[in-house]
């Protein structure tokens, strides 16, 4: 890719190999730090999109994903972050 001003010259996002393991509809998990409990906690969700962005004048890889723990309210991870659970094919729901 090639950005305009003082941006470098990049042919791939970082964090975009990662991302290739990924498609819309996965479910993700990534962990969060509880200071009181002094533990990594895991949180899952769904993941809608992925996308390239100029982060800190950097290009990288951005997934958007809604939790599964708050319903309605879609959060953004630097995709390096979050770790595939199960690929949306391998999800066998009955309704």
């Amino acid at each position: 890719m090639f950005a305009l001003g003082w941006f470098l010259t990049m042919s791939t996002s970082f964090g975009e190999s990662h991302a290739e393991e990924f498609s819309v509809g996965d479910i993700v998990e990534w962990s969060i730090w509880n200071t009181q409990e002094e533990e990594w906690q895991l949180h899952y969700g769904v993941l809608l999109a992925i996308e390239n962005e100029i982060r800190s004048n950097r290009l990288v890889s951005i997934s958007k994903v809604m939790p599964l723990h708050t319903p309605g309210v879609e959060l953004e991870f630097f995709t390096m972050g979050l770790r595939l659970v199960s690929h949306k094919e391998d999800v066998d729901i009955d309704i």
